[in-house]
């Protein structure tokens, strides 16, 4: 079993803070576009803005090559932020089996099968 910091892109994101705002969901690929905390080794990093408590960027993680997408379970409420903004809540855990990432949160429990690596991409 690898935890998400074993990956060489989600080394220094902090999922368990980071806020999911939508699930994109294909039969190749799904996807968490993310308010994604990032610790201060990663190369983006900036100090926390004065109501922050962390460095927040507009970010999409993106687990390619699915051939199989499994939700064990799936929820669509939303949770509002002291600013009025909606999101879908965390990702507390991501990890990956031989073969598969088992990704769970306030939105859900998915199984994803692919063996490529997670990819996060940033809105410019």
């Amino acid at each position: 079993m690898k935890n998400y910091t074993d990956f060489a892109e989600l080394a220094h994101v902090f999922l368990e803070d980071s806020y999911v705002l939508a699930i994109d969901e294909t039969p190749v690929f799904l996807a968490f576009k993310l308010d994604l905390v990032l610790t201060p080794a990663h190369p983006r990093y900036h100090e926390p803005q004065a109501d922050e408590q962390h460095c927040y960027v507009d970010a999409v993680l993106t687990i390619p090559g699915a051939t199989k997408t499994d939700w064990v379970t799936r929820s669509t409420q939303t949770y509002r932020d002291a600013t009025g903004e909606e999101d879908l809540g965390n990702i507390d855990s991501f990890q990956h089996h031989n073969g598969y990432y088992e990704v769970a949160g306030d939105w859900g429990h998915v199984r994803i099968f692919s063996t490529a690596e997670p990819h996060v991409s940033f809105k410019a």
